[in-house]
C-alpha cells in the first residue's frame, strides 16, 4: 500500500511538472512570436515566479511599459543578485528611464562580477555622460582598452577630443576605429568635420562624398560638402549640394542668398538675381549686406536704375554703411552723363568720409573725370 502511496505522488509531481514545463514553454513561444501581453499573462501562472521575473520584465520593454518592467527586474535581480545578464538589461533600462544614479550602482556591481566586459564600463559612460559628469570619457577609454574594436566608443572618445578641437587625436582614434570598420558612417562624419574645421577643405570634402556614397544624407552633409566645393571654387558643384539641402529646409534664406553669391561667381548674373531676390523677400533681419550684393549684381547687368534702388534700400537698412554709399556714387556714375556732376558726387563723399578706406579711390575717380573733362574740352 506504501508504494502505491508513492508511485501516486510521483505521477502526480511529474504531472505539475509537465504541466509548469508546458506553460512555460507556451509563455517563450509567444513571448518569441511577438505576443507580448498574452506571454505576460502565461507567465504569471508558472509556478516559480523568481524564475521568469526577467522575463516578464523583458515582456514588458517590448509593450513600452517601463515603470512594470523595472519593478520586475528588480524582482529578478534580487533573486538572482549575481545574475549579470538581468543585471546589465536592468542598468541599461534604468539609463534609459533617466534613473542614473541607480544605474550607475547596478553597473558597478556588474564590474564587480566582470570587470573586463568592455560594454559594462561603455553603458556606465553614457549614464554618465547624461548626467553631465566629466568622468564619463574614462570609461569610454576603459571600454577601449578592453576592447580596441569597440567602435561606440571610439566614436565618443573622438568626439570628446574633437570638441576641445584637438585634431591629431581624434583623428588618431577615428583611423583606429576605421580600420576595422571603413564604412563606420559616424566616425567618417567625425572625421570630415575635423578636416573642415582645420580649412583642410579638399580632404573634408572626400570625407563629406564618402558619407554620400554610403547613402547618408542631411542637411548638415550637403550644406558642408557645398561650402567645401565653393572654397575649391568648384561652384557648380557647390550649387548642387546647397539645393540638396534647401530639400530639408525650403525656407532657409541664408542657403538662398549663397547660391545667389555662388550664381555671381560664375558670372550668371540672372540667375544671381532671382536667388537673391528671393532670399531677402525670406529675410525678417537687417539687410544692407544682402541689398548691397544684389545691386553689385543689377550694375554687373547694367540695369543701373535696379542697382540704385537696391543700394539705397542697404543704407536705409544701415545708413552707416559706408560701402553702399560709395557702390551709389559709383553706380551713379556710370548712370550719369554729367561730369560735373559726377565729380560732384566724388568730392561730397571724399569730404563726408575723409578717414574711410574708399577716400583715395575717389580722389583717383576725381582725377580720372577731370582730365575726361578736360580732352573733350579740347576737342
Amino acid at each position: 500500500m506504501r508504494i502505491l502511496f508513492i508511485l501516486f505522488f510521483i505521477v502526480i509531481n511529474v504531472n505539475k511538472t509537465e504541466a509548469q514545463s508546458s506553460v512555460l514553454n507556451l509563455a517563450d513561444s509567444l513571448y518569441v512570436n511577438g505576443n507580448y501581453t498574452k506571454a505576460i499573462a502565461a507567465y504569471k501562472t508558472y509556478n516559480n515566479p523568481n524564475e521568469v521575473y526577467d522575463k516578464i520584465a523583458k515582456s514588458y520593454v517590448a509593450i513600452g511599459n517601463y515603470d512594470l518592467a523595472l519593478e520586475h527586474y528588480k524582482l529578478s535581480v534580487d533573486a538572482y543578485p549575481k545574475k549579470a545578464l538581468t543585471l546589465y538589461e536592468y542598468a541599461k533600462l534604468l539609463s534609459k528611464t533617466k534613473k542614473f544614479e541607480l544605474s550607475i550602482e547596478m553597473f558597478n556591481r556588474l564590474m564587480n562580477i566582470d570587470y573586463r566586459n568592455p560594454n559594462y564600463h561603455y553603458e556606465m559612460g553614457l549614464a554618465l555622460e547624461k548626467m553631465k559628469d566629466s568622468t564619463a570619457i574614462n570609461r569610454f577609454r576603459s571600454a577601449y582598452d578592453l576592447d580596441q574594436t569597440h567602435q561606440k566608443s571610439i566614436y565618443k572618445i573622438a568626439r570628446h577630443y574633437l570638441k576641445k578641437r584637438r585634431h591629431t587625436l581624434a583623428e588618431k582614434y577615428i583611423d583606429k576605429g576605421l580600420e576595422t570598420y571603413s564604412n563606420n558612417v559616424e566616425l567618417i562624419s567625425l572625421k570630415a568635420q575635423s578636416f573642415y574645421l582645420q580649412e583642410y577643405y579638399t580632404k573634408a570634402r572626400d570625407n563629406f562624398q564618402k558619407l554620400i556614397d554610403l547613402g547618408e544624407s542631411s542637411e548638415f552633409i550637403h550644406e558642408k560638402l557645398s561650402l567645401c566645393h565653393a572654397q575649391n571654387s568648384d561652384y557648380e558643384l557647390a550649387i548642387e549640394q546647397r539645393n540638396k539641402a534647401l530639400k530639408y529646409n525650403p525656407y532657409n534664406s541664408t542657403a538662398i542668398f549663397v547660391i545667389g553669391t555662388y550664381y555671381e561667381r560664375l558670372r550668371d548674373f540672372e540667375k544671381a538675381e532671382k536667388y537673391i531676390k528671393q532670399a531677402l523677400s525670406l529675410m525678417d533681419v537687417p539687410l544692407d549686406q544682402e541689398y548691397q550684393k544684389l545691386g553689385t549684381v543689377y550694375n554687373w547687368q547694367n540695369k543701373r536704375k535696379e542697382a540704385l534702388e537696391a543700394f539705397q534700400k542697404s543704407l536705409k537698412e544701415n545708413p552707416q554703411n559706408v560701402r553702399t554709399e560709395f557702390f551709389i556714387i559709383t553706380t551713379k556714375d556710370a548712370y550719369y552723363e554729367d561730369i560735373d556732376a559726377k565729380i560732384k558726387l566724388y568730392k561730397d563723399f571724399k569730404e563726408k568720409y575723409s578717414d574711410s578706406f574708399y577716400a583715395k579711390y575717389a580722389s583717383q575717380r576725381i582725377s580720372q573725370l577731370k582730365e575726361e573733362k578736360f580732352l573733350k574740352e579740347k576737342e
